[in-house]
């Protein structure tokens, strides 16, 4: 006979619970563009749905880095309300364009509680170029009386062409000749 503690009697009730409701979804949004942001949205629909939807993208390539950030989008009306309390984002890169096989590798994850977030709000900053498909996961739970709504953006950070090296370089070298000809004046 089995003997099973109080602990994981509790934890195997919880997961059943939670396996009753659950919202997994997963969308492709396609290339990621560097000039513009790519949005998305989620609605789950019934109070106290889990949360599990993966979002996949490629980037125009090059990039030298990109963010990420989910909202909760509470509303409320007559009958009750839209409501989401987020709780990880956790970017992913995975190389051959499956979500949740061998060659998975996770880049960066937001968890609750850290610096910046909260249940309302995550975000993440990735200052290295992503080549090849990726994905971020987000999870949290729906607790409005309806079910939840959360709305995000990805955003890439373009690699700075030639000639904006050029016009920099060019800028240092002018501010450089004023101020040596000032001081010049000066003495």
């Amino acid at each position: 006979m089995n003997k099973f503690s109080l602990k994981q009697i509790a934890a195997v009730a919880v997961l059943a619970g939670a396996s009753v409701g659950a919202n997994a979804t997963t969308t492709d949004l396609g290339t990621i563009s560097s000039s513009t942001p790519t949005t998305f949205t989620g609605v789950i629909q019934g109070a106290g749905i889990g949360i599990n939807d993966i979002f996949t993208f490629n980037f125009e390539q090059p990039n030298v880095g990109s963010g990420y950030d989910v909202v909760n989008v509470p509303l409320t009306f007559s009958n009750g309300n839209f409501n989401t309390a987020l709780a990880t984002m956790t970017l992913v890169s995975n190389d051959n364009g499956i979500v949740g096989d061998f060659d998975d590798h996770i880049l960066q994850s937001t968890v609750l509680p850290s610096p910046g977030n909260s249940s309302d709000n995550l975000g993440l900053r990735w200052d290295q170029p992503i080549t090849g498909p990726a994905y971020i996961n987000i999870t949290g739970v729906t607790n409005g009386s309806q079910g939840g709504i959360y709305a995000g953006a990805i955003a890439a950070a373009v690699v700075p062409e030639p000639e904006t090296y050029a016009m920099l370089l060019a800028g240092l070298g002018l501010m450089g000749a004023v101020v040596r000809r000032r001081s010049r004046k000066t003495s």
